[in-house]
């Protein structure tokens, strides 16, 4: 298979994209089942190859299998934007390491574990790292990204790039989720015709596909979250500073991170281990607490009793289905010991979001120079404003839906030592931190706060774009930067609806042992279906 999964095909997709919508919507017999291998965590994964039951060779295989299945084949999710075609034979060493006859040696908690990254994450070998856009298309960076890293000292396999919406969805106000001019619309593998969300796309429906044991994603502003919902796994968006964003193409200096995108909270804990550490190249993670995180040691089934957990109930979107799964959720979280504050209301959350988008707009341009000067320095675009001019002459194939109006407006800032900038990002920390979320937690005493993730995924609409999301209060904790993790509580329809829950600043080991608490509990993590259509409008 190629390293790029049929780079001419994707490209023509590009503009011929609306006329295959219909005809991508594959019936689930299309699809292989899930398998042995697929319903594994990393945990047991590394025990059956310690056993010598599985190596790391015949599980990049299994993934490469899947990927080509239901990638570009059957339900056409388009989750995947790039292979990697080194990745046999990082397995291959990996399992050489392992039967080393004198002193086996595992490199870390992911040695031969398979690895999926977002494509606006750089990786210095044979990949290009493009968030979608076809201006970096073919290109490769100059040296990974510092969580990329992390994962190959971890002993990770990495597997491939994820699709995502173009520039992590801040091209246009009126884009759909999921769609780049490079890799073509990602689907929903619950239900083909449903918005999988974004802006991390790919790794939301590669990781509810199976298509890897790991996903990573991106988050700004619930990209992380709201695809993990869509698609019916566990997203997890730490601390803004816990990651590092060295080598990811950015949008936010305030709040960009990395996170992982799972089927399991299991895995999401020891992926986020990895992921977590200082870095000299991102100043934000020098503020981390001294003491290292221990995201495993929490991960009980009793995490839960005895904690107050404020319920959220302003974040119920107008759909009775969801405020139904929702009770069922509260109901679970009492049996698990936990002691409701219900209802409780976030101070100032309208408030604290509306110097967001300014806040932005300024850091887009900014950081998006920095991060091409740094890791792509022979990119045929340097700025922004080259980025506007490269897609303005191949409008044909970069905007055949949807403009670059948003791009534009953060070319018009007047850089991050405007009084406008720093006036709306100073606005924007108080009222979300300590006049919100530190406030509310003061008050009542609490360890979290719950609520349902957002509204059951809309139909994608490429002459309309994304349906305006309801409910859901995952805002302010981007906003604020703190953690947030979104866990399966059940299906509307058919289509997947999570259970938020989130804390304050370093809390995420906090986060984590709930979410794992609820999850066991609850067991609402459904194999996607495949469907092409859904009964609901």
């Amino acid at each position: 298979m190629s390293s790029e999964l049929n780079r001419r095909s994707f490209a023509a997709a590009a503009a011929t994209l609306g006329a295959g919508l219909a005809s991508s919507t594959a019936s689930a017999a299309n699809a292989p089942a899930l398998g042995a291998l697929d319903k594994l965590d990393v945990a047991a994964l590394q025990a059956a190859m310690a056993a010598g039951r599985l190596s790391a060779v015949e599980l990049t295989r299994h993934c490469l299998k899947r990927i080509e299945a239901l990638n570009l084949r059957g339900p056409k999710l388009r989750a995947v934007i790039e292979l990697n075609p080194d990745a046999l034979a990082q397995a291959r060493a990996l399992d050489a390491e392992r039967r080393h006859k004198k002193s086996p040696q595992l490199r870390g908690p992911l040695h031969g574990i398979p690895v999926l990254l977002k494509d606006n994450i750089a990786t210095a070998d044979k990949m290009s790292t493009t968030a979608g856009s076809l201006a970096l298309a073919g290109l490769r960076a100059q040296r990974d990204a510092h969580i990329v890293e992390r994962l190959r000292a971890a002993g990770a396999v990495i597997l491939g790039k994820t699709n995502l919406s173009e520039w992590a969805n801040i091209r246009s106000n009126r884009s759909s989720s999921g769609w780049s001019s490079r890799g073509g619309q990602t689907r929903n593998p619950h239900v083909l015709n449903r918005s999988p969300s974004g802006s991390s796309s790919g790794s939301a429906s590669a990781a509810a596909a199976s298509l890897a044991p790991l996903t990573v994603g991106t988050e700004t502003d619930g990209s992380i979250c709201s695809p993990a919902q869509a698609c019916g796994v566990v997203g997890f968006k730490p601390t803004v500073g816990l990651v590092s964003r060295a080598g990811i193409i950015p949008i936010s200096a305030s709040q960009d991170t990395a996170g992982p995108i799972v089927r399991r909270v299991a895995d999401a804990a020891v992926l986020a281990q990895v992921l977590a550490g200082a870095d000299p190249l991102d100043a934000i993670t020098q503020t981390q607490p001294a003491t290292a995180p221990d995201f495993l040691s929490g991960l009980k089934r009793d995490a839960l009793q005895g904690k107050r957990i404020g319920v959220v109930r302003a974040a119920i979107p107008n759909q009775p289905g969801v405020a139904a799964l929702f009770d069922q959720a509260l109901a679970t979280l009492r049996e698990q010991g936990a002691i409701l504050v219900d209802p409780v209301v976030i101070p100032n959350y309208a408030e604290a979001r509306r110097g967001e988008f300014a806040v932005l707009l300024h850091e887009l341009k900014d950081g998006l120079a920095k991060y091409l000067a740094a890791y792509q320095s022979d990119a045929p675009v340097k700025s922004l404003a080259d980025v506007i001019a490269w897609n303005k002459a191949h409008a044909d194939k970069t905007m055949p839906f949807f403009a670059q109006e948003t791009l534009e407006a953060a070319e018009a800032t007047a850089g991050i030592e405007a009084p406008a900038y720093l006036e709306a990002l100073a606005s924007c920390r108080r009222l979300s931190r300590a006049e919100g979320i530190d406030a509310l937690f003061g008050q009542h005493q609490l360890d979290a706060v719950v609520g349902p993730t957002s509204n059951i995924a809309a139909s994608i609409d490429h002459l309309l774009g994304d349906r305006p999301g309801g409910g859901g209060f995952g805002s302010i904790f981007a906003v604020a930067g703190y953690p947030h993790i979104t866990v399966p509580m059940g299906q509307v329809g058919g289509l997947p609806v999570g259970l938020s829950i989130a804390s304050q600043a370093w809390q995420d080991a906090r986060v984590l042992a709930f979410a794992y608490a609820y999850e066991q509990a609850s067991q609402q993590l459904r194999a996607p279906k495949f469907l092409p259509e859904t009964g609901l409008n």
